[in-house]
């Protein structure tokens, strides 16, 4: 790299900004090019870092530290970025790991090179105190905002994990004027501080809210955390109750709307119109290997018959299959209306050309659907799930694909779905093995856990969100609330 490009890249850096092309000039002086072999680390996360990386080639992985202890990859950065420019004021603390994806070049700024030029050279001093001059009107104006929140006196809700359908929604049924402030971050321990000056946050699935988080929000002042979601496995609920803080949820917002999603998956699968619409786009129009079967006739097995289950009893009625069910609670009206019959799992399995997952997560539920599970399965059974991710041990699933006793695989939900869904990582590897692995055949779909994802449904999540927050607006705590959620008797 010459040393117009090196210059070049400078100019990117905030703190750079304000210098003209002689400052910058003498601050390459300073560099040090220095290669890097595939897998070896730059600088680890929580260690005292002094050194600014420019990137002349190849890519850097920056990884945090997970919950679990392993280190998870949040961005990846190419060439021509920089990272640790802020170690240039003084030996920080490093906030990630930094790790060269292949070989790596980069070039290497010290804080004592950095210092020194700064006590030599004026024009560089007067050139940071500019940025840092801007740098401070730009945060004088978020201070100005977040002030205004504040003299806001209106009843206060903060959003996080938000996207645009999730503002539209909210925003169209906030008949009681609440004061919405939505987050695109998801809420972890290192967006909480967000959560400052609000009595409610509003969370989906993928927001981590285990014990550090909700004492976090405890020490802030939240006292209610809104779920806009059935599920809760993503709480620490013992925590929530140790701090005093109420969990309420949208418990059903539209069973027709996962139930149909459920049918889509399904039919998808049988007919491979996923398939076929791909090939008639290429002007291929053979119908080799799009053999379907008639769904009237076939055994269904539904696994979990609460509103979700039900919905698709009907549905599946409907088409004329044979409907096995299997719950805790049995509900007489569909062994009335439609002629379901309630059986032991492995009779569902023997049985089920079709297998649809609609139980709850619970510490009995998770990896229900197993080795030894699928080895009593029906040879190409269909398995359908719109219900929880962990609910079936994705290993296991893959070995029953590979070997044909899986003979198709609908999956709206998976168990490391965090890293990955509701994102749009399209321009990025997926470097999770077993989802990639996953993507690779003809006969599985997977879909981004969308099953909720109706106008109608949304409409609910929103309008039965409102309704947990006024009860708790009107004084209502713990187990006053009506979708009160609480640690398991």
């Amino acid at each position: 790299m010459n040393q117009n490009s090196i210059i070049e890249l400078l100019k990117k850096v905030r703190i750079f900004q304000e210098l003209d092309n002689s400052a910058l000039d003498l601050l390459q002086q300073k560099m040090r090019r220095h290669s890097y072999q595939p897998e070896e680390i730059l600088c680890r996360e929580g260690e005292l870092g002094n050194q600014m990386f420019v990137i002349e080639s190849g890519e850097i992985s920056v990884l945090k530290m997970g919950d679990d202890g392993k280190l998870i990859e949040v961005a990846t950065l190419p060439a021509g970025e920089i990272a640790g420019e802020m170690s240039l004021f003084g030996p920080s603390s490093r906030s990630a790991t930094l790790k060269a994806r292949g070989e790596t070049i980069v070039w290497i700024l010290d804080f004592s090179s950095f210092q020194n030029l700064l006590e030599q050279h004026g024009a560089i001093a007067k050139g940071l105190l500019a940025c840092l001059s801007q740098h401070l009107r730009r945060e004088t104006s978020v201070v100005a905002k977040l002030l205004s929140r504040d003299l806001d006196h209106r009843f206060k809700v903060a959003f996080f994990d938000s996207k645009s359908y999730t503002e539209s929604a909210f925003k169209s049924q906030n008949r009681l004027n609440y004061a919405l402030h939505f987050f695109e971050s998801r809420l972890t321990l290192e967006t909480v501080a967000m959560a400052a000056g609000f009595k409610v946050v509003c969370v989906f699935v993928n927001d981590n809210l285990n014990t550090k988080v909700i004492e976090s929000l405890s020490g802030l002042g939240v006292e209610m955390i809104a779920l806009r979601c059935a599920g809760f496995n993503n709480v620490d609920l013992a925590a929530c109750e140790r701090c005093g803080i109420t969990v309420a949820r949208v418990p059903a917002y539209s069973p027709y709307a996962v139930a149909e999603h459920a049918l889509a998956l399904m039919m998808t699968l049988n007919r491979r119109t996923h398939r076929a619409n791909n090939r008639v786009r290429e002007g291929n129009f053979s119908l080799h290997g799009l053999v379907g079967f008639d769904m009237h006739g076939k055994t269904a097995g539904i696994i979990g018959t609460g509103k979700i289950g039900k919905c698709l009893t009907s549905i599946l009625a409907g088409c004329g299959c044979r409907l096995l069910g299997y719950d805790m609670y049995q509900d007489n009206q569909l062994v009335e209306r439609y002629g379901l019959r309630y059986v032991e799992l492995d009779m569902i399995y023997a049985e089920s050309d079709i297998i649809s997952l609609h139980a709850p997560l619970t510490p009995q539920t998770r990896h229900l659907i197993n080795a030894e599970a699928i080895a009593k399965m029906k040879r190409g059974v269909m398995l359908i799930n719109t219900s929880r991710g962990a609910l079936v041990d994705t290993p296991a699933l893959l070995e029953g694909l590979k070997s044909g006793q899986i003979g198709y695989a609908g999956l709206d939900v998976y168990e490391e779905e965090s890293e990955f869904f509701f994102e749009d990582l399209s321009d990025r590897v997926i470097t999770d093995d077993i989802l990639a692995r996953l993507m690779t055949f003809n006969n599985v779909i997977v879909t981004g856990h969308q099953g909720f994802l109706t106008q109608e449904a949304l409409n609910n999540i929103a309008s039965i969100t409102f309704d947990n927050i006024r009860e708790y607006e009107a004084g209502k705590r713990g187990k006053e609330l009506n979708n009160f959620v609480g640690v398991p008797a």
